[in-house]
């Protein structure tokens, strides 16, 4: 496995950035006005891609900020994955259209199992999924339900789809500076062939660390949020972990 790829997140809510705790839109913290000018300073301190959530879309069910998202692809010059409320195959094509390298969808593939083989011809690699995770069920519509997969069950589905590339996120984690669980990351990795990106709980270089040390070659990325914008690690120090040997076993 070459480094992992350290993602760091841009969460869109009401045309700003911020983050939620756990998902909950009732704990938002807002950290900036102008979302493309935080994708500029992330790329400026070496991110290499960027993950966008567009959090209205994801409890409305539908793009609330392509024209922001349009305009961070152009200014960031890395690739930028996408995900929030990606329901319709239009919303879809609108988000290659504005140059996203990657659309993330959950709710549709997870709640329309019918839908996924179609899209893996479509998109291939283009195509992430994301597995939001509370308690071993996957959750959907913005984390508000609960889907009727375990993160297992739908993790090999996926896998067996053709499916390339998983987003793992333990919900409970998310936003809460927690660590990462390596359990389950561990668990789904050594489930499928996909590539797969850890999200949620990164708190300190020491958590890029554990990953790596897992020795898991279809573990691609970590996405990081809230200890990027509380200051708790720097950009250039999880990269810096990201590029260290892997302790020998």
């Amino acid at each position: 496995m070459d480094s992992l790829t350290i993602v760091p997140a841009i969460d869109l809510r009401g045309g700003r950035c911020v983050r939620l705790s756990q998902g909950r839109p009732d704990l938002e913290t807002r950290y900036a006005d102008d979302p493309v000018a935080v994708a500029q300073h992330w790329v400026e301190l070496g991110a290499q891609y960027l993950h966008v959530v567009d959090l209205d879309g994801a409890l409305e069910g539908r793009p609330v900020h392509a024209q922001v998202i349009r305009r961070i692809v152009e200014v960031a010059g890395v690739p930028v994955e996408v995900g929030g409320g990606l329901r319709t195959d239009e919303d879809i094509r609108a988000m290659l259209d504005a140059g996203v390298s990657r659309v993330i969808l959950g709710t549709r593939v997870l709640e329309q199992p019918d839908e996924t083989l179609r899209l893996v011809q479509w998109l291939g690699e283009r195509l992430a999924v994301g597995l939001d995770v509370r308690n071993g069920r996957v959750r959907v519509r913005g984390w508000q339900a609960e889907a009727s997969w375990s993160l297992e069950d739908a993790a090999r589905r996926l896998d067996a789809d053709g499916v390339q590339v998983l987003i793992v996120t333990d919900v409970t984690r998310d936003g809460m500076q927690a660590g990462v669980n390596t359990e389950i990351i561990q668990d789904v990795c050594r489930r499928v062939s996909a590539y797969v990106v850890a999200s949620g709980g990164v708190r300190s270089a020491q958590d890029i660390r554990a990953l790596t040390a897992l020795k898991l070659n279809n573990l691609w990325g970590v996405i990081v949020g809230r200890a990027l914008y509380e200051g708790s690690v720097s950009l250039p120090e999880l990269l810096h972990a990201a590029a260290e040997p892997s302790p020998q076993a």
